[in-house]
C-alpha cells in the first residue's frame, strides 16, 4: 500500500474524533488531534486506547500523540476530519478557514444533515465534504474510546477521498463513497432520534432498546419524521437491514418478538450509550437541535408541525439539564404517546 497522502488533522478530538484518529494513527497514518483542554490533559496522562465490540484493542502512548488546542501554524494536512459537535461547527469552520490553505479537503463526520453546508458557508475556500458515522463510540476512563456498535463510514464521493480508501480500510474503518449522501444522512438522522430517548432514560443503549415503552417513544418520533420527510419529497436511505418505513412497526413490537426480528440491530455491547447521554451527564449542550430541531425546522418550512420532536427538544432542555425518565411509561406520558 502506498503511504498516506499526508497528515490528518482531527478537528474535534471527542469520542468520534479520538476513535477514528486513533485507529488511523495506529495503522501508520500521521494524525494531529485538536481538542478541548479536558481531553488533551486526559490523553497526555494516559495516552489513547481504542477498543471495539469484537475485542480489538490498540494503544498509543502519550508520547506518540500530537495534541493541540488549535490547528498548528504551518501544518498542511492532506485531510481534515471535522468531528466537533454541531453547535461548534461555525466557530471551528472559521478557525480552519484562517489556518488552512485553500482547497484543503475537510470531511464532516458529524450528526445531522446540515453541518457540512454550514461549514462550507463559513469556509468557502476549503473543500467541504459531508460524511456519516453509523457507529457509536463511548468515552471510558483513562483515555479509552470504545466502539460499541457496527457499521461503515460513508462520505460524498469525490476524487480527493479515493486515495484514502485503503488507509481507512487498513485502520479497520471501511469508508464507502456515495454519489448522493443526503438520503443516507436523513436515514441516519431517523435512527439518531433514539438518542434523546436514550439520554432521557439514563440506560445503556441495549438496555433501553429492550424496553418497549422507550421503543414506543422512539417509534413515535420516527413516524412523525417520516411524515415530514414524505411531505418534503425526501426518501431516506436504508441504514439498517430494516427499511425506514418499517422502523416504527418494528420498534412497537412486544420485546420477545423485537429481540428476535431485530437481532442485528441489537448487536450492541453493554458499554454502548449515545453521545447525547454523555452530554447530559456532563452538563454539556447537546446536539438535539441538529436532530429533532432539524425535523422541526423542515416541518415549519413546509407549513407543518412536528409536535413530538418539538416536545423532545423541550425535554432535553437548552442547557442540557433534563431530568432522567427512569420509567419508560413516564417518558411516554411526557411525550403524549
Amino acid at each position: 500500500m502506498k503511504p498516506a497522502p499526508g497528515p490528518v488533522l482531527v478537528m474535534g478530538a471527542g469520542s468520534i474524533g479520538c476513535y477514528v484518529g486513533g485507529c488511523l494513527q495506529a495503522s501508520g497514518v500521521p494524525v494531529h488531534l485538536v481538542g478541548r483542554t479536558r481531553i488533551l490533559q486526559l490523553l497526555g496522562r494516559h495516552g489513547l486506547t481504542v477498543t471495539d465490540l469484537s475485542g480489538s484493542r490498540r494503544h498509543l502512548a502519550a508520547s506518540e500523540l500530537q495534541l493541540h488546542d488549535m490547528p498548528p501554524d504551518g501544518l498542511a494536512p492532506a485531510l481534515v476530519l471535522l468531528c466537533v459537535k454541531s453547535g461548534a461547527t461555525p466557530a471551528s469552520a472559521d478557525t480552519l478557514a484562517q489556518r488552512l490553505r485553500a482547497g484543503t479537503p475537510v470531511l464532516s463526520l458529524q450528526n445531522g444533515v446540515s453541518n457540512a453546508g454550514i461549514a462550507r458557508q463559513r469556509a468557502p475556500l476549503l473543500k467541504l465534504l459531508p460524511g456519516m458515522v453509523p457507529f457509536n463510540v463511548a468515552e471510558l476512563p483513562e483515555g479509552r474510546f470504545h466502539r460499541g456498535t457496527e457499521g461503515e463510514l460513508a462520505a460524498q464521493d469525490d476524487p480527493v477521498l479515493r486515495p484514502w480508501l485503503p488507509h481507512f480500510q487498513a485502520a479497520g474503518l471501511p469508508l464507502r463513497l456515495h454519489a448522493d449522501l443526503r438520503a443516507l444522512q436523513w436515514g441516519k438522522l431517523l435512527l439518531n432520534l433514539n438518542n434523546p430517548v436514550n439520554a432521557l432514560s439514563g440506560l445503556p443503549l441495549r438496555a433501553q432498546l429492550l424496553d418497549r415503552d422507550y421503543r414506543r417513544c422512539t417509534a413515535a418520533l420516527i413516524e412523525e419524521a417520516l411524515a415530514v420527510l414524505k411531505a418534503a419529497g425526501i426518501e431516506p436511505h436504508r441504514v439498517t437491514p430494516v427499511a425506514p418505513g418499517l422502523l416504527p412497526t418494528l420498534l412497537r413490537l412486544p420485546t420477545p418478538v423485537f429481540r428476535l426480528l431485530a437481532s442485528r440491530m441489537l448487536r450492541i455491547d453493554a458499554q454502548a450509550r449515545s453521545s447525547m447521554a454523555d452530554d447530559l451527564r456532563l452538563g454539556r449542550v447537546t446536539e438535539i437541535d441538529a436532530l429533532c430541531g432539524e425535523l422541526c425546522r423542515l416541518a415549519q418550512h413546509l407549513g407543518r408541525s412536528a409536535p413530538l420532536n418539538a416536545r423532545t427538544v423541550e425535554l432535553i432542555g437548552s442547557e442540557s439539564r433534563a431530568t432522567e425518565f427512569n420509567d419508560g411509561a413516564a417518558l411516554r406520558r411526557a411525550l403524549g404517546v
